[in-house]
């Protein structure tokens, strides 16, 4: 249990490992991904694509927890790059699908050798990778759910 001499130490913030943990793996991206034309947002879009195939912007932003203001100007953005494109449902004119070009589906190739290289400068092996994602999203999770369905708690010393 923390004391209060500590409670508020940088280092004990699970939002800060979080966070700076963050930081450190986009940096570790973006050469891999400047090989590609890529931004990092650009490709967690491309990798939903590429697992689900066609997308609504409202479907991707729940799966990227992106909200459409965000995803627009993304997508447009891979649109003139010619890796995707954007068009209206023919369901519902006011839903926008997102689907892989051509050029998007052959960027793939390249984009798998991505996860090899991740875990070999992370430092760990496959299984200790899988465990901390599995334990990340349980979190993630958790903290979405009970966003959505607590009351947030107050500033009191009993916290």
């Amino acid at each position: 249990m923390k004391t209060p001499a500590n409670i508020l130490d940088l280092d004990a913030q699970l939002c800060f490992a979080l966070y700076s943990s963050s930081l450190a793996m986009t940096k570790v991206y973006k050469p891999l991904l400047a090989e590609l034309g890529l931004t990092y947002p650009q490709y967690l879009v491309m990798l939903a694509l590429w697992q689900h195939g066609t997308l609504g912007v409202g479907e991707l932003g729940a799966r990227l927890f992106l909200d459409s203001g965000t995803l627009t100007p993304l997508t447009k953005r891979l649109q003139a790059l010619g890796l995707l494109q954007r068009q209206r449902s023919e369901r519902d004119e006011r839903h926008v699908e997102l689907s892989l070009t051509p050029a998007g589906k052959r960027l793939r190739a390249r984009a798998e050798a991505i996860p090899r290289c991740i875990l070999q400068l992370s430092g760990c092996d496959l299984p200790a990778i899988e465990s901390l994602t599995r334990e990340l999203q349980a979190l993630r999770d958790q903290l979405v759910a009970r966003v959505a369905t607590e009351p947030a708690p107050t500033l009191t010393p009993e916290n």
